[in-house]
């Protein structure tokens, strides 16, 4: 759902979007928010997540380039072009060439449904066939500074990493995190670069 669908704010984006000359892997996420919601309720939720980023944070728009309900609509994040290379604000040390998408919901303890994992899965194969990358690929990344990996760390990650991978969380959850492999051969299934 493109941004003008959803209502972005755009009054309050501070600056325009950055980009990297590569996009090298996807980064991950939940919300950690409600499960229970209803896909009324969706459009609300991520504006309420740009004016938490932007006013709360700091940060010049939304921290993700893409987010996910659990009825498997996505929502288009960070503007800048879905198909660009957008910096994100999403893992710290770890926005340059990475897309960041966050799943609405808690998965700590719930898995995500099958229509937001499905969602999750074609997004994914989308986005990096997009950038010709193999979403079962794994790949060195040197750091920019984070709260698990000093700037200049080289950290091996794959191409479809969690958010606990890049920094000390527990994001996107343990339920969502064992389901990440799945989720990669899913969407190499659906498509590898061509």
């Amino acid at each position: 759902m493109p941004r003008a669908d959803w209502q972005a704010d755009e009054r309050i984006v501070r600056m325009h979007p950055l980009y990297a000359p590569t996009l090298k892997l996807a980064v991950v996420h939940h919300t950690a928010g409600s499960n229970a919601y209803t896909p009324a309720q969706s459009a609300a939720i991520v504006r309420g997540i740009e004016l938490y980023h932007v006013k709360g944070n700091g940060w010049s728009d939304i921290g993700y380039n893409f987010l996910v309900d659990r009825y498997g609509t996505v929502y288009e994040g960070r503007a800048g072009g879905m198909t660009r290379n957008v910096i994100g604000a999403h893992a710290l040390g770890f926005n340059n060439g990475t897309a960041g998408v966050a799943l609405i919901g808690n998965f700590q303890s719930t898995p995500p449904p099958p229509a937001m994992e499905d969602a999750l899965a074609r997004l994914l194969a989308w986005r990096l066939d997009i950038a010709h990358v193999d979403p079962l690929s794994q790949l060195n990344v040197v750091s920019g500074g984070s709260e698990r990996y000093p700037a200049g760390t080289l950290v091996p990650l794959r191409a479809v990493s969690a958010h606990r991978d890049t920094g000390l969380t527990t994001c996107p959850g343990d339920l969502l995190y064992a389901r990440l492999p799945a989720i990669a051969a899913a969407a190499q299934r659906l498509g590898l670069p061509k």
